[in-house]
């Protein structure tokens, strides 16, 4: 359960069709006292996962890792394209995986048969990793000299206000989503460095606008780099292992 949004907590009711207006205008007034206390409540827990991001990020910078954090909407590809980067990857590029899921242990079983080392994290009713949990998994792993993938819940939503000590969030949009999507999820995608827009193999099968999608993107981060990839044709995985190399360049010279 999210501390911060209230996911997985409680019923959610919706007002019924036949409601007046003077219902509907009651049902959206809020209490002042309840909205400043939510307020300190969600600005505690939020303090308090960004202190241990900043202990994770320290832990990476020791241990000379790249922590990169993987988010997107469900079914957008991620996992798939996770396994064909960490087969191009080993033995050449030391790289494990922090998985993490609501429930079953399916994703992290898939990674490890890529010979990487894997932990899963079921978060059950919660909808985002949090630094606890990344530096729980993380000392489980003793990992070090590589990159750290982890694989957040999908998810476009809360994922973007916790920062796990990553050194870059990279979003993945897949064509068979919305053009909209980062107008729709704009704290993801101005919190991401790269967005990863997979699944082009498929663009000629389907009415959508890549380029609407960068646009919209852009509107959103001016900076936000993009590379079109797909994990069935290998396309633009050569720029996505090259986007790797130099992020792992520019944390070894900060370093």
């Amino acid at each position: 359960m999210c501390g911060v949004c209230g996911c997985g907590e409680g019923e959610v009711r919706i007002e019924p069709e036949h409601s007046h207006e003077h219902h509907q205008q009651e049902a959206i007034r809020e209490d002042p006292s309840e909205r400043s206390h939510l307020v300190r409540v969600e600005q505690d827990i939020l303090a308090k996962n960004d202190a241990l991001a900043g202990h994770n990020r320290a832990h990476f910078r020791n241990h000379r890792v790249l922590a990169l954090n993987l988010v997107s909407s469900p079914g957008a590809g991620k996992t798939t394209l996770l396994v064909r980067t960490l087969e191009a990857l080993l033995p050449e590029t030391t790289a494990a995986v922090i998985e993490g899921d609501q429930e079953t242990t399916a994703d992290a079983d898939r990674i490890r048969e890529t010979g990487a080392p894997a932990v899963q994290v079921n978060t059950g009713k919660g909808c985002h990793l949090d630094a606890q949990m990344i530096d729980s998994a993380f000392n489980r792993l003793h990992f070090s000299d590589g990159i750290l993938f982890i694989e957040n819940v999908g998810n476009l939503v809360c994922p973007a206000g916790f920062d796990l000590g990553e050194a870059h969030k990279v979003v993945i949009a897949s064509v068979t989503e919305g053009e909209d999507k980062p107008l729709k999820y704009p704290n993801m995608f101005a919190a991401s460095s790269l967005m990863l827009v997979s699944k082009v193999d498929l663009l000629p099968h389907l009415d959508f606008d890549v380029d609407a999608l960068i646009a919209n993107a852009r509107r959103v981060n001016p900076a936000i780099a993009v590379i079109q990839v797909s994990a069935k044709d290998a396309t633009g995985m050569d720029s996505w292992l090259q986007w790797l190399a130099g992020a792992r360049g520019m944390m070894a010279a900060t370093a």
